[in-house]
């Protein structure tokens, strides 16, 4: 068995390896960058290497510091999680030859399956179904579009060694062809150094539906069921639940059958997830569903199988790669309950999801000071399981993905557990920067996925809805009444006028008494009025004091939305840019300018790129003008807020 293991990544998948490992009495060591010196997972190990800036491309895509950090701490494996170096059958085999165990598949498997194009190659020799497409060589623009118009529109662009949606794009009709092949390319680039593509049909409604397998190097594979992953936006999985709703029996013994043949069609041994698609037009079938790809690691999403089969992937993966057998025979394996994962992101929803990096004050999960909504209408068979990285204190950094922490519940039933995790959602509370916990709530509300009518256009169809901002209801400011007078000894002598009246008869958590008296609030310089709670309690929310608000103010969550308010008038707001002006969303660089000093311009038309987190933002013309005081180039470095040019009408 192995004893020191040394962890090739960062972040929540850190953390969550070194608590299996913990458990299995096997020693931890941790890698990090500059940016990640104070961070958990760096906190959580028995020992931490520093290996070298904050870009992933100086640190921990670097295999042969990695490799230099096992053998300075005598470990002896190395796990790489997923991402960065995870499906680099270059580094594999470097681990390998450096005489360490390797935590993952043979460097073979990862070739085989690591580049789209070849993958699908080898499953039709192994009689996967695949979707039908183009996969060739020749990765000419011509060529590429010549393939594109035989396939029909719409055709989806995707980086042969692409992954978490990155370096894809749809494209619904042949003028928008070149410009997205060509910005798949530059992302595909930046992001896995290789931008070849590949073509495939645009299936309609469809579903994201994936197989969990497992082999080991006794010639065993088994599969641990699916996964569904269809609620996506552009691409990247926002909510994934096991098994998958709809799923009969004969459809899931079909689709799993498939994926241990194309698992043992490459000699896999460790965990790997085949993706398939599935065209849901008439529920799912076992002719309708074909294979796109294969995840040679462990996924972001792995819990929800863990909590349905009662399996630590993680242990099997260190026990499969210490040479033991599969703990399990597939005979040995079911499913049981209903599990739902949603991911947590710093980032801002109503501004089309840009990156909300910064210093977190408070940071709270589970923890309600007042549960508004009934606990007695919630499943609560286990309590949410909260896999994260941060602590208050911490910071999400800008050089990196910025995922806060996955949130996953679960049920007797599905329904069962997308409630726990409304639930656990409304009772988080991260301040100050802004997260998608609005956006996720929204999402499961949704009556189509309350209903299980997936497909992955769901959230593209409800964008608007979902993103939109929401003012606090009655029964959000009855919540911060009762907290406000349950609290009311902290806030002062300041503030008593506002508290002149407040009773606990008024205030006397009697959940239907009738309003006697209001309150007036402030949520920054908007005034709320406030009223103890009445018969109206057609929401759910939770409230507090927090340490990161003012000394006099209460924070409310509510529907997944937070809101702060005090007992006195902020008056101070975000001042906003001149008209024209294009201000850099958050902190990045400068990968692309299309306008010159002077240039005129139409509106919409695309100004430059902002690449941050490996994602790229196209910066557009407000209105019709002209460009003036462009301050940047491409390969600039900007921060967020920073006036990188200004839109002036013609006629100034």
């Amino acid at each position: 068995m192995i004893t020191k293991l040394l962890i090739a990544n960062r972040g929540e998948i850190a953390c969550r390896i070194m608590r299996t490992a913990r458990a299995m009495g096997v020693a931890t060591v941790a890698v990090y960058s500059d940016a990640d010196a104070k961070a958990l997972h760096v906190r959580s190990a028995d020992e931490a290497v520093h290996i070298g800036p904050s870009p992933a491309a100086e640190s921990y895509l670097v295999g042969e510091k990695i490799i230099a950090a096992a053998k300075q701490t005598g470990a002896d494996a190395i796990h790489p999680g997923y991402g960065f170096l995870s499906e680099n059958a270059d580094f594999a085999q470097a681990v390998i030859d450096a005489g360490l165990i390797w935590v993952g598949p043979k460097p073979a498997s990862i070739r085989a399956m690591g580049l789209k194009d070849a993958a699908k190659q080898l499953m039709r020799a192994a009689g996967v179904p695949v979707t039908p497409g183009y996969d060739g060589s020749d990765q000419s623009v011509e060529r590429l579009t010549k393939e594109a118009e035989a396939i029909g529109y719409p055709v989806l662009i995707k980086a042969v060694a692409g992954g978490g949606g990155k370096g894809m794009r749809k494209v619904d009709a042949p003028e928008d062809f070149v410009a997205a092949l060509e910005s798949c390319r530059r992302e595909a680039k930046a992001s896995f150094g290789n931008d070849e593509v590949l073509l495939e049909k645009w299936i309609t409604s469809p579903r994201h539906i994936e197989v969990q397998v497992f082999g080991d190097a006794h010639g065993n594979v088994v599969h641990l069921f699916e996964r569904d992953c269809s609620l996506q936006r552009r691409h990247q999985k926002v909510i994934e639940e096991a098994p998958a709703p709809g799923m009969d029996e004969a459809t899931r013994e079909a689709i799993c059958a498939a994926a241990v043949r194309a698992a043992q069609a490459v000699d896999y041994e460790g965990a790997g997830t085949i993706e398939f698609i599935a065209d849901a037009s008439e529920g799912l079938r076992a002719d309708r569903i074909f294979f796109m790809e294969m995840n040679t690691r462990l996924q972001v999403e792995h819990p929800v199988t863990e909590e349905i089969t009662g399996v630590d992937l993680v242990e099997w993966q260190l026990r499969v790669a210490s040479g033991e057998p599969l703990p399990k025979r597939q005979e040995e394996l079911s499913i049981n309950g209903h599990a739902i994962e949603a991911r947590l992101y710093a980032e801002d929803p109503a501004k089309g999801f840009l990156p909300s990096p910064g210093p977190i004050h408070t940071l709270s999960f589970m923890q309600p000071s007042l549960p508004v909504t009934d606990p007695a209408s919630y499943d609560f068979e286990k309590p949410a399981r909260i896999e994260t990285a941060v602590e208050e204190g911490d910071v999400v950094s800008a050089f990196y993905d910025p995922m806060i922490a996955k949130i996953i519940t679960y049920g007797d039933d599905r329904e069962a557990a997308r409630r726990n995790l409304l639930w656990a959602l409304d009772a988080i509370y991260v301040l100050p920067i802004t997260t998608n916990k609005p956006f996720l709530y929204e999402c499961l509300s949704l009556t189509d996925f309350a209903d299980a009518r997936l497909d992955t256009g769901l959230i593209a169809r409800h964008e608007t809805e979902l993103t939109e901002p929401r003012p606090i209801t009655a029964v959000g400011g009855a919540v911060a009444a009762n907290t406000v007078w349950m609290n009311r000894w902290t806030y002062g002598e300041a503030h008593s006028h506002a508290l002149q009246g407040l009773t606990r008869d008024m205030f006397g958590l009697r959940l239907n008494a009738p309003p006697r008296r209001t309150i007036t609030l402030y949520e920054g310089a908007k005034a709320v009025t406030a009223s103890p709670f009445d018969e109206d309690r057609d929401g759910g929310g939770h409230a507090a004091p927090m340490g990161d608000a003012p000394s006099d103010a209460v924070v409310v969550t509510e529907r997944g939305r937070t809101f702060v308010l005090s007992l006195r008038a902020d008056g101070t707001g975000q001042a906003s840019a001149a008209d024209g002006a294009i201000i850099a969303p958050m902190p990045g660089k400068v990968i692309a300018v299309d306008v010159s000093e002077g240039q005129a311009v139409t509106a919409g038309q695309r100004l430059m790129v902002l690449e941050a987190m490996k994602m790229e933002h196209a910066l557009t013309a407000p209105f019709d003008g002209r460009v003036e005081g462009l301050s940047v180039s491409a390969g600039s470095q900007v921060q967020v807020d920073a006036v990188l040019a200004k839109v002036v009408p013609l006629s100034e």
